[in-house]
């Protein structure tokens, strides 16, 4: 039976003691977090912090080759370990995940119409009227203009921002409880950032959904979260509410990653803006990226 929808607040995503290793070597090292309905808790790290793989395990997208231990539920479900044909089998309400590359996400020789259909149909029940009205819908819903003649277009014709929402409405024809959005407006510039960062939320808040956005940019946590999860090294280090976070970490790397940005603000002063923040993690030689 399928959980019941949770309302905004409630925890929906429950990770317990999350461990991932690759060959003998641990990427993510016994972690322990809630993503609640309703919100948008940010995945912080730089690059190698574990914060990529611990998303796809969530998304159920996470390597073969990966060893997983834990325990990840949502809504009630333990989902650990299944893939998201797996969930839906079960009768699990789905995440999905919005990737970084819009580019690579998407299928250059089918036009766009074609994989959202495709996404569409997944579930084995929807036809393929249906499934292109059902398209039709996802395209106007991520502002797509003229979505009926972008129906028809292949990938390489869209701006990158266009076809990071073309991503985004893929990533909402499984109708997920959650989505996880990994480094989603790294490859664009920052007024398509600011809106790429303004639909995510609006569709959190329109279909009450809860979002986990992994990010490495301090300026997408400004924006866009309402708490902070600081990973270094595949351990968590810090589980804050934003505000106080850019208040005052607790860990020695949150405090050097703060002082590093440009644009400090002081102590009970509005968020920062996108503009004044958006710095990559550069701390003891390490740059900033996808991970």
């Amino acid at each position: 039976m399928t959980p019941g929808k949770p309302l905004a607040g409630d925890p929906l995503i429950a990770v317990r003691d999350l461990s991932i290793a690759f060959a003998g070597t641990r990427a993510v090292d016994g972690i322990s977090f809630t993503v609640k309905a309703g919100e948008v808790t940010a995945l912080v790290g730089e690059s190698g912090s574990g914060k990529t793989v611990t998303g796809l395990s969530i998304a159920g997208l996470a390597p073969p080759e990966a060893r997983i231990t834990g325990r990840v539920t949502l809504a009630g479900a333990d989902i650990l370990g299944r893939t998201p044909r797996q969930r839906r089998l079960a009768g699990h309400p789905a995440v999905s995940m919005v990737f970084q590359d819009p580019q690579a996400a998407l299928n250059p020789v089918l036009t766009i119409g074609e994989q959202i259909v495709e996404a569409v149909r997944a579930d084995g029940r929807t036809g393929a009227r249906a499934a292109a009205a059902r398209a039709l819908e996802l395209l106007d819903l991520v502002r797509i203009p003229e979505p009926g003649r972008r129906f028809s277009e292949y990938p390489h014709r869209l701006s990158g921002g266009m076809r990071q929402r073309v991503v985004i409405a893929l990533a909402l024809a499984a109708s997920p409880v959650a989505l996880v959005a990994d480094e989603p407006t790294t490859a664009l510039d920052v007024t398509i950032q600011a809106q790429i960062l303004q639909l995510l939320i609006r569709l959190k808040d329109e279909l009450g959904m809860a979002l986990l956005l992994i990010t490495h940019d301090l300026g997408v946590v400004a924006e866009a979260a309402d708490r902070v999860l600081l990973m270094r090294d595949g351990r968590l280090l810090e589980d804050r509410g934003v505000r106080d976070f850019f208040d005052g970490p607790r860990h020695p790397y949150g405090r050097a990653l703060l002082a590093a940005r440009p644009g400090r603000r002081t102590r009970g002063g509005p968020r920062p803006r996108l503009a004044d923040t958006s710095v990559p993690f550069v701390i003891s030689g390490e740059g900033g990226g996808a991970c």
